[in-house]
């Protein structure tokens, strides 16, 4: 039975799969060893409930009731020691995500299933930190989590069959729709997604159209609910960036990132968290390629 859930890093993600675990029932426990970040993550998740009440979308006695199901800890090795599943929501980097899964299994109850939010990085790998391979998993959560509907569950080579239900049930309950599937280079989302912005990226590089233009158009012309500019804006355009070398490594010459992005990373202009990115949010205008 899973009861109690830890989300390790009080980041976009994990703050959003934190709520949503929350709303499902679990007693929640979000960490982080930055306690300024950990206060910001409360603040935004009681204004995901506030706004969610004034829509309509949650209940005021649901909300104070979830509300009561989290807590917040900057002690990892304590809060593992309760759990019953560790969600893993750090940054997309193998040594970061090597050390977090190195203390969680030393303090972690034998019972306890390990999860790994990555869009493109292989649970196999991951796993390897650890010591219980058949009970580690990837749960690709999307931002924004309280709102997409989609758990993409990923199976590593080792990871067993009552594994992969139980995880499915966690994010059913957390009122997820999800796919199962084995693990390769990005899975099914990411692939594709990283396909799609990064040729973006290459039609404003050409002077193809202004980054509205190109959103437009592939909103209305293939009903994406967002431009692939407004996506990479809100994911972080240093995430994809990390996201499209991964997958250039892995699966090869189609997935090598665009010069313009990489140049707007070195520009600091990584999307809606730094103000910049293809667009301007400090002013709401559009940022026009120099």
């Amino acid at each position: 039975m899973i009861n109690h859930i830890v989300i390790i890093g009080s980041g976009v993600m994990g703050r959003g799969i934190a709520y949503v675990g929350a709303v499902g029932g679990y007693e929640v426990t979000l960490v982080d060893n930055n306690d300024s970040a950990l206060q910001n993550a409360k603040k935004e998740i009681d204004s995901i409930f506030e706004k969610g009440i004034k829509l309509g979308k949650i209940s005021f006695d649901q909300a104070d009731q979830a509300r009561g199901n989290l807590t917040y800890e900057i002690d990892l090795k304590k809060a593992s020691r309760i759990a019953d599943l560790i969600i893993e929501a750090v940054p997309e980097k193998t040594e970061i995500k090597k050390h977090v899964f190195e203390t969680i299994e030393e303090y972690a109850p034998s019972h306890c299933y390990f999860a790994t939010n990555t869009s493109t990085m292989s649970p196999t790998e991951i796993a390897s930190f650890g010591k219980r391979p058949e009970k580690t998993i990837a749960m690709h959560f999307f931002n924004p989590v309280h709102k997409m509907p989609l758990v993409e569950i990923v199976r590593g080579l080792e990871t067993s069959d009552e594994t992969a239900e139980t995880i499915r049930e966690v994010a059913v309950k957390m009122g997820k729709e999800t796919v199962v599937i084995n693990e390769f280079p990005g899975f099914v989302t990411s692939r594709i997604s990283a396909l799609v912005g990064n040729e973006a990226f290459y039609m404003l590089q050409e002077g193809l159209g202004t980054p509205e233009e190109i959103d437009k158009a592939i909103k209305l012309g293939l009903n994406y609910p967002m431009g692939p500019f407004e996506l990479v804006d809100l994911v972080g355009l240093d995430t994809r960036l990390n996201n499209l070398n991964y997958l250039h490594e892995k699966l090869g010459e189609k997935y090598r990132p665009a010069p313009l992005l990489e140049q707007y990373v070195k520009a600091g202009r990584l999307g809606r968290k730094t103000g910049k990115g293809v667009y301007d949010y400090t002013t709401k205008e559009e940022l026009v390629k120099k």
